[in-house]
């Protein structure tokens, strides 16, 4: 991922993050929606990297940079990916709409229900939604 692809980090507490978040002590690394599509390990790698080498505990990426093999589950890309954040322990979030991949697959629902109940991968539809969850950290 070239570096112009990736966004300062956001320092929770300024801007749009709650100050009183346990989160305060690293960053957010927040991908653009425009962008190369992250289409497997290899690019998670360099998310990660970036994320690193910015002192990010989180990054954010847009669902529509997630190439579309990332929600069907049978291809093994979003566990390939979801695999190296972990390793890593680098926490991440989906952030948008993917209620039309969800409808079309009962594993991926499954999959975003038990993701959204841990502390490492999260599914939110949105800004506010993800403003509450890390206030709920």
């Amino acid at each position: 991922m070239s570096e112009q692809s990736v966004q300062q980090p956001v320092q929770p507490g300024r801007g749009d993050r709650p100050a009183a978040s346990p989160l305060s002590d690293g960053t957010v690394l927040r991908l653009p929606a425009e962008g190369a599509p992250i289409r497997g390990e290899q690019d998670a790698l360099d998310v990660i990297g970036d994320a690193f080498g910015r002192g990010a505990t989180w990054v954010v990426v847009p669902a529509a940079r997630l190439h579309p093999d990332f929600f069907a589950l049978r291809t093994r890309v979003a566990g390939g990916i979801v695999q190296k954040f972990v390793n890593y322990r680098v926490g991440l979030v989906v952030l948008g709409d993917i209620a039309a991949h969800v409808a079309a697959s009962d594993a991926l629902r499954d999959f975003v229900r038990e993701s959204n109940r841990g502390d490492q991968l999260w599914f939110l539809a949105d800004e506010a939604a993800l403003e509450a969850r890390f206030a709920e950290v």
